[in-house]
């Protein structure tokens, strides 16, 4: 069990370029001493030291977890991405310090705090409310939130973004992959450029608070009359770039539903799944962070509340289409139809290796298979996490190939990964293949 704790705090965002690159300077050269004193060790030990081995390590992933919590904005973002797509990879120590990165993270100090808002809502911005509480209710990578009570009766929660980060995006991604390129674990025939160009965009669209406003009430349009679903209302008069206004929805992590009855896990997993399958065959959107924070539970009215829009994406009929025919090949097709809708999802080409194809292919098949019974799938002992885990390290310590999918499907496979990991997390158990079989 990991001793590394996390306890969030008013600290200050360092906001300028230099000071942020200094920072993460700071924990390559953490990194390197450690590598240098763990490897020395080996060598008297009489061992041949392995890179790896000495790079993941509790300490080093300690110091960068500490780092990147301090620094918040898009170094932190890459950060909680990894610890969310990468976990099930990862020594369980490792994971659990890097998961603290997706907890709550440090907070601006009152003064930051008071700066940010007279920048957006001018030097009387406190006349506007009856109340607002200085303390954050959450912290994040890109901002925090408030609650107030405004004049008008309204109670509001208020999202602020931390000074700087949308200017320090492109050093931050940049600085995080030279430290990903330092460590070894990628290697140097993969061209990271796509990924990082995609994820400077898709940052810098999430730091756009008046996009996520539109983005919010949109889905709010979508979801109106719903009864599994709730989506706060937009404020329009509170939103700028760097502060976005919403109603005030009462609810409780969807997490700690862990703990709840079994017939209230299942059913809201099942609409989450339901959800997920709407939001790629119907809504032509989707919101594609897999963060459980996006989601959270109103006990009284049984409602999921759908939070955070600033990663929702368009989805074009034509992508619909091929998940479609993926889909139908999975539950229904023959292998040979597997491999041609992955083909044109963009998994691997067709001039690809038959080797690598068959390994593509039987983790679709993995993954495929349980969710053909017409039984009930228990996602807490269900073994197709752990089949999948182990195939995919055997897939990774293949250094001949390495294929990049289209950025859309990208999000889409991560949006999928991350319902089925908290589908895990609630230990759900869902007749998931009648849902599936009404998109064929």
């Amino acid at each position: 069990m990991s001793k590394f704790t996390h306890t969030p705090r008013g600290l200050a965002v360092p906001d300028g370029r230099l000071t942020r690159m200094a920072r993460l300077g700071g924990v390559a050269a953490g990194v390197a001493g450690s590598l240098a004193t763990g490897g020395a060790r080996e060598l008297l030990a009489g061992r041949r030291p392995q890179m790896s081995d000495l790079l993941l390590t509790p300490a080093n992933a300690a110091r960068l977890t500490n780092q990147l919590a301090q620094m918040r904005g898009a170094a932190m973002k890459m950060g909680q991405l990894m610890s969310m797509e990468a976990g099930e990879f990862l020594p369980p120590e490792l994971a659990d310090i890097l998961a603290h990165l997706r907890a709550d993270a440090h907070f601006m100090p009152p003064q930051q705090l008071k700066k940010v808002l007279i920048a957006n809502w001018g030097a009387d911005f406190l006349k506007r409310f009856k109340r607002f509480d200085v303390y954050p209710i959450a912290a994040a990578s890109i901002g925090q939130v408030h609650r107030g009570v405004t004049k008008d009766g309204r109670e509001v929660a208020v999202k602020v973004q931390y000074p700087g980060v949308r200017k320090s995006i492109d050093s931050d991604v940049s600085n995080v992959a030279a430290l990903m390129r330092l460590s070894g674990l990628i290697p140097k025939e993969l061209d990271l450029s796509p990924l990082l160009d995609e994820a400077r965009r898709q940052l810098h669209e999430e730091a756009d608070y008046l996009r996520e406003g539109q983005m919010l009430a949109r889905f709010g349009t979508l979801m109106a009359g719903e009864t599994d679903f709730r989506v706060p209302a937009l404020y329009a008069d509170l939103t700028t770039a760097d502060i976005l206004g919403m109603e005030y929805v009462p609810g409780v992590a969807v997490e700690s539903l862990s703990d709840a009855d079994q017939a209230t896990r299942n059913r809201v997993t099942e609409r989450l799944i339901m959800l997920t399958l709407r939001e790629l065959f119907d809504l032509g959107v989707m919101q594609t962070d897999p963060n459980f924070a996006n989601y959270r539970y109103d006990a009284e009215t049984g409602q999921i509340i759908l939070l955070d829009f600033g990663a929702a994406r368009e989805i074009v009929p034509e992508l619909s289409a091929k998940f479609r025919a993926l889909l139908r090949a999975g539950l229904q097709g023959t292998r040979e139809d597997m491999r041609r809708a992955a083909i044109e999802i963009g998994y691997f080409n067709a001039d690809t290796s038959e080797h690598h194809q068959r390994q593509i292919l039987d983790m679709m098949e993995i993954a495929f298979t349980p969710l053909r019974s017409t039984e009930p799938f228990d996602f807490a002992t269900n073994p197709t996490v752990a089949q999948l885990r182990d195939a995919g390290m055997e897939f990774g310590r293949d250094r001949d190939f390495w294929v990049i999918p289209p950025m859309d499907t990208l999000y889409i496979q991560r949006k999928f990964a991350g319902i089925y990991l908290l589908a895990t997390r609630l230990k759900a158990r869902v007749n998931v293949a009648p849902i599936l079989h009404a998109y064929l």
